[in-house]
């Protein structure tokens, strides 16, 4: 770097990220093999926060829901966090808008009767309690087909410790966990060497499921929409980020 020069970001998720034109056009994504999801039983999806799961595995949920799977999600945060500035709203009333938007998303999505568990853990802070969000997870997964969770090494902190504690229960239940990326496809690139590509599978969506998951990410406006014209009120999910998560394929490390 030379003098004069300003320094970039130290978190990339706040610095610029990839555009979704570039990964619509990596055949990577198409050459990848198919995710062979369970038939029948019951599916623990774990998130950081809730709309993570819809961000990350919408139309494998709507999937999953329309071949009649028993889905549990559960929502380690509830996200009250995302806008810690903000005038317009407490965490305490953010914390009940995201639940009441997850459970809206969930019913765009074509599962209503998911059963939904917050464990509130402290927005930001999952990374302190991993052992305790693990033992809340392990009776859930007693008996489950499958469990989904974010990557860990998806660059976000909350994120990577729910991972890792889902991955963890999951062992000790003898269930099969496969993370979903989120915030991956914002700072990494086309076959970038971060990414375990080698481990990774794809759920190709049907047109309609595709739709049902824009109306399902629709219903985050908290996050999606700014809550008002101070910067603190700004949106997290903006246009171009969204576009990543309105892909028809879902891509999972199992």
């Amino acid at each position: 770097m030379t003098g004069g020069e300003a320094a970039p970001p130290a978190d990339p998720i706040q610095a610029p990220g990839t555009p979704e034109r570039e990964w619509r056009a990596w055949r990577g994504l198409d050459a990848l093999p198919p995710a062979a999801l369970p038939e029948r039983g019951r599916v623990v999806v774990v998130a950081a926060h809730p709309d993570d799961e819809v961000l990350g595995a919408g139309g494998t949920l709507a999937l999953m829901a329309r071949a009649g799977l028993h889905l549990t999600v559960v929502s380690v945060t509830d996200g009250e966090g995302s806008h810690p500035g903000s005038t317009r709203v407490t965490p305490a009333e953010l914390a009940d808008i995201r639940a009441e938007e997850l459970r809206r998303a969930l019913t765009a999505l074509g599962a209503p009767g998911t059963e939904v568990l917050r464990l509130r853990v402290a927005d930001t802070r999952v990374a302190l309690h991993e052992h305790d969000v693990a033992a809340a997870l392990k009776p859930l997964l007693e008996g489950a087909r499958l469990c989904l969770a974010p990557w860990t090494g998806d660059v976000h902190s909350d994120h990577e410790a729910a991972g890792r504690s889902a991955a963890q229960a999951a062992r000790s239940a003898s269930v099969d966990c496969w993370s979903y990326p989120v915030w991956t496809w914002h700072w990494a690139r086309p076959a970038d060497p971060r990414v375990p590509w080698g481990a990774a599978a794809a759920v190709r969506l049907p047109v309609e499921i595709v739709e049902l998951k824009r109306r399902a990410v629709e219903e985050f406006a908290s996050q999606i929409h700014p809550l008002g014209p101070d910067p603190a009120d700004a949106a997290v999910l903006p246009p171009e980020e969204l576009a990543h998560h309105l892909r028809d394929i879902e891509v999972f490390f199992t």
